[in-house]
């Protein structure tokens, strides 16, 4: 054998070396994993819907990991910053970040620069929620039906108000899917969260909204709000005489809000599928389902991690054509 062929095999065998010892490290952390606690960073401030789903999970996940799982509140931008910070985390599968249709959809869509590509940076794992949207209106309003909703907006153009919890986010781009599709004309007021939108539907300060169901049902029950259709995949018990968005004929209104799980691009399959299985055995209890349905959100549905990501990118491609149509822009 000449010295030059054993020179260059030599090289080829370090390469070969080199490589694989870069690899073993991933490959030992996805088999040793979880060895340590994991963080689920929830992008809002507690006492939100996103918060209290996440707390839902925390203790039960803990027990099927068979390690602590921890809440970390990292509110701002929407929630913006705190995602765009998991985004270029470590991708080892100990810092995970709850996912929302606001952090995971409105923002990537209606903000300039939110710091992260909800597709291509992170590594959706599955639903942990869905949660009902509600159309409701003032009972000042003079329409008890959706019928009569739809032709009182187009009778009164631009005059009736509706809100949202601030500019660019999912109660707006609700709102804005159902003009679009309806060819109404009603004005936007955006508020600063959902307590002072609340505030502002029962005043008749705003005359509509369209926006998760749990933090307006008591007012729709004492007779506060008027309720006249669901997002939902059937009718809700709590109110029966609602009916959905597909019974009225419209199914691309009829989609309910998610609350999911993600991780950084590139962490590990195996970590990814692990983690898939665990959330899937909390999901699946009865007790998980009564716990979601007390707060106004329904089981999640049975997606792979695969199936996930190509409900986010559909949802994206329909909200996204609407919000370029019409010009809408997050704070």
């Amino acid at each position: 054998m000449s010295p030059t062929f054993q020179v260059s095999a030599l090289r080829r065998r370090a390469v070969l070396g080199a490589g694989l010892a870069a690899m073993l490290p991933l490959a030992a952390r996805a088999q040793d994993w979880p060895s340590r606690p994991v963080t689920l960073v929830v992008p809002f401030p507690a006492g939100g819907s996103v918060d209290l789903i996440a707390r839902l999970y925390a203790e039960p996940l803990s027990k099927a990991l068979g390690t602590p799982v921890v809440i970390d509140n990292r509110g701002g931008a929407g929630g913006s910053i705190a995602s765009a910070q998991v985004a270029r985390a470590k991708p080892d599968g100990y810092t995970l970040v709850v996912s929302s249709q606001s952090s995971h959809l409105a923002n990537p869509l209606t903000q300039a620069n939110p710091g992260y590509d909800p597709i291509k940076d992170f590594a959706s794992i599955t639903q942990l929620a869905r949660s009902i949207n509600v159309l409701l209106v003032n009972p000042a309003v003079p329409a008890k039906t959706f019928k009569e909703f739809v032709a009182l907006v187009k009778a009164r153009p631009g005059e009736l108000n509706f809100c949202s919890a601030g500019p660019g986010s999912m109660g707006q781009l609700n709102v804005e899917l159902m003009k679009s599709q309806l060819q109404l004309n009603a004005t936007h007021v955006p508020y600063r969260g959902g307590g002072p939108l609340v505030t502002a539907l029962i005043s008749n300060e705003v005359q509509f909204g369209l926006d998760n169901l749990a933090p307006f049902l008591p007012h729709i029950q004492a007779g506060k709000l008027r309720a006249l259709a669901v997002a939902a995949p059937a009718r809700v018990a709590a109110l029966p005489d609602v009916p959905t968005f597909a019974e009225l004929g419209y199914p691309v209104l009829n989609t309910t809000s998610w609350i999911g799980l993600a991780a950084p691009a590139r962490t590990p399959p195996e970590v990814i599928a692990a983690l898939h299985k665990a959330v899937r055995s909390v999901a699946d209890q009865p007790a998980m389902a009564e716990a979601l349905l007390s707060r106004g959100s329904l089981t999640p549905e049975v997606q792979s991690p695969a199936q996930f990501t190509a409900m986010m990118s559909e949802r994206l491609a329909t909200y996204g054509e609407m919000v370029r149509r019409a010009g809408i822009r997050g704070e």
